[in-house]
């Protein structure tokens, strides 16, 4: 299996290279962050960086469980200078560190140290604990591998649909690519990935008294990927079949959720009244694959799937994305990246031509001349409708259509 070099997130990291800044790298565990950091290092040595101006600590490595005290890791990076060269500091799940900011926010005052970071959690960065650092770091969010790199990594003689299947009936985390074909082990990999992350980070970390009622809101997210949700609803509909939870509860639970990265929330937006809307959001899971594990082939909505994996892909792609609503109607996501919008509509198929227009009917009604897209998975040749065009899905994700 050839080694993925992540290029997107590393041309990312090269674009801030020796920039005054600290390079903080989050996502959920096991997406590549810790191997991304590998593959800039390497890229660093062949560019001509000598390895002691190089260093490196992983906190999850018992080697380094010292540095988890300020003061020891201040000490043991200030020791590691290299006099009169940049020096390139990679810390690695920087959330074990007690106080980790007021270590931080010392070493950025030495001009010639390089700071990368990465963590696991958004409470690294949503919480009172960052605003030492505020205003000087860049952060990077991470995702498990896009269905493009999954591709390259496999064989690409194998249509693009029986790619796609595997992809989202497997998982898209990195080390998954070495358990294809191993069910049993990929699958217990992924309830590894689980329990870490839902059962031993969030219930330490947030101090959550009923681990059962926190995995069934979980559930409850995993299944409903793509339903407009409030946690009202959520909170009624669990207490109606039996698992009481009040609304504050579901809230705190659902914010967990989101803060380890394994389950994302896309708001609502007014595009007529350029308003952002406070209610029915709509959640998406970081892994198709860890869905499966969870719910079992239960639940294969294959439209609210392809949501989920474009959702994700549009995240990658460096776009705020969000649920649109045009007077009563519906669009699917509408991405903006600071420099224009993007419309898309999300279907399984439109060869129906009932389908097909419930579906042009929202983005016809939008009058600016941004881009507007169907994306489906029937095999069909694009079709252009008054400047609506409809393309494959699989193309759109492999980068060889726009």
């Amino acid at each position: 299996m050839k080694r993925l070099e992540r290029n997107n997130y590393l041309e990312k990291l090269m674009a801030f290279r020796d920039k005054h800044i600290i390079k903080i790298i989050t996502g959920i565990r096991r997406c590549g962050k810790s191997t991304l950091m590998e593959i800039y290092q390497d890229a660093l040595r062949s560019r001509g960086v000598a390895e002691e101006q190089i260093v490196a600590v992983n906190f999850e490595d018992f080697d380094f469980r010292a540095l988890r005290q300020p003061e020891q890791l201040h000490a043991y990076i200030k020791a590691r200078i290299t006099p009169g060269k940049t020096t390139y500091v990679f810390l690695d799940e920087i959330q074990h560190v007690e106080n980790w900011p007021e270590v931080i926010d010392s070493l950025f005052l030495r001009k010639e140290l390089d700071l990368y970071l990465t963590g696991s959690n958004a409470y690294l960065l949503s919480s009172e604990i960052a605003t030492m650092i505020s205003g000087r770091y860049v952060e990077l969010k991470m995702l498990p591998l896009s269905f493009g790199e999954y591709v390259s990594a496999m064989d690409d003689s194998q249509p693009l649909s029986q790619l796609y299947r595997s992809y989202i009936e497997t998982t898209s985390f990195p080390y998954g690519l070495e358990l294809q074909g191993q069910p049993k082990e990929l699958r217990d990999y992924l309830e590894g990935i689980y329990n870490t992350v839902v059962v031993k980070d969030l219930v330490s970390r947030k101090k959550i008294p009923d681990v059962m009622m926190l995995e069934s809101v979980a559930r409850f997210l995993f299944d409903a990927i793509g339903s407009p949700l409030s946690t009202k609803k959520i909170a009624d509909t669990m207490t109606s079949s039996g698992r009481k939870i009040d609304v504050k509860t579901v809230e705190k639970y659902v914010d967990a959720l989101m803060e380890s990265f394994i389950v994302y929330q896309a708001k609502r937006y007014n595009i007529k009244g350029k308003q952002y809307l406070k209610t029915l959001e709509k959640y998406y899971v970081v892994d198709m694959g860890l869905r499966f594990m969870l719910l079992g082939s239960r639940s294969t909505d294959v439209g609210h799937m392809l949501e989920n994996v474009i959702y994700l892909e549009l995240l990658r792609r460096g776009y705020e994305v969000y649920v649109g609503k045009v007077d009563n109607l519906e669009v699917d996501f509408v991405a903006m990246d600071g420099k224009e919008t993007r419309y898309y509509q999300v279907a399984a198929t439109v060869r129906d031509q009932q389908t097909l227009q419930r579906e042009l009917a929202s983005l016809q009604k939008i009058n600016d001349h941004y881009p507007k897209r169907i994306l489906t998975l029937d095999e069909d040749p694009e079709a252009d409708y008054d400047g609506i065009r409809r393309i494959n899905a699989l193309e759109w994700l492999v980068g060889r259509t726009e």
